[in-house]
């Protein structure tokens, strides 16, 4: 793998774990249950794809 690439990927990684915390921060302040699964599940879809990035490594 060249440093482009593992930079493109650690850039994917950092995006990801930024968006997986911000599902988080969300779910501390939602009430609705309705709304609170749709960002469980968009968190869980980040936590899929950081770690696909991550086995790239």
């Amino acid at each position: 793998m060249s440093p482009k690439e593992l930079s493109y990927i650690e850039d994917a990684l950092s995006h990801e774990s930024f968006l997986k915390n911000q599902c988080r921060d969300a779910l501390n302040n939602l009430q609705d249950e309705e709304l609170r699964g749709c960002v469980q599940q968009i968190q869980q879809k980040h936590q899929e794809i950081f770690n696909d990035f991550y086995n790239l490594i």
